[in-house]
């Protein structure tokens, strides 16, 4: 007489009673309470680094219209800097992120514009060309001399600054020769990279010679 095998592993005793599993069945998985926490803490964390690098760090902004030309064209990507002023100020031949003063009257929120004066200097434009503080200064990202009407002699006050288009053509640019000097607080980041399109890709330079 063969022995007979009892195969107890398809048997379970729970609670002194005894089941049978159900063939092909599926156990639910139920995420425990202090896993579905972690879960929400990861994500309500990335969330706020994600914010913290948007509005303290660093972020991106389109290029619109054609004052920064030719340095900058419509619909480039550039990378803004935002922490960097916190360091260092403004600096001349800085391309910078700025709050539109004239925001209230309907336009741009932002501007993008060159700085060619700091707080002391005097600026004047006369025959087509820039002077700061009595001295003519040659500048290399631009492709056209300054057309328009003269203006200045004007002294910058103590934290403002005078920022400029690159791109010189008459009207071209709404920039410190019609709104004057602009408070160092409207100034929100100096673009330091294009980032798009790809054949442009490259940091942004052109410091206005020194004295």
């Amino acid at each position: 007489m063969k022995d007979e095998v009892w195969k107890v592993s398809e048997w379970s005793v729970s609670d002194n009673k005894l089941t049978v599993p159900t063939e092909n069945e599926e156990q639910p998985i139920e995420k425990k309470p202090s896993e579905l926490w972690e879960w929400i803490k990861s994500i309500g964390t990335a969330l706020v680094i994600v914010l913290i690098i948007h509005f303290f760090i660093f972020n991106l902004s389109t290029v619109k219209g054609q004052s920064m030309e030719p340095t900058l064209v419509d619909g480039e990507w550039l990378f803004i800097n935002k922490i960097g002023y916190i360091i260092g100020g403004p600096e001349r031949g800085d391309i910078v992120i700025l709050k539109d003063p004239y925001e209230q009257l309907g336009f741009r929120e932002f501007l993008v514009k060159r700085i060619v004066g700091l707080p002391g200097d005097t600026i004047e434009v006369s025959n087509k060309k820039l002077f700061i503080n009595g001295q003519e200064y040659t500048e290399p990202y631009t492709d056209v001399e300054i057309q328009g009407d003269n203006y200045g002699p004007l002294v910058v006050p103590a934290g403002d600054f005078f920022v400029m288009g690159d791109n010189r053509h008459h009207l071209a640019s709404t920039d410190s020769r019609i709104f004057g000097p602009v408070p160092e607080n409207l100034i929100k980041g100096k673009a330091q990279f294009v980032m798009w399109p790809l054949n442009k890709i490259g940091g942004l330079y052109g410091t206005l010679p020194e004295e």
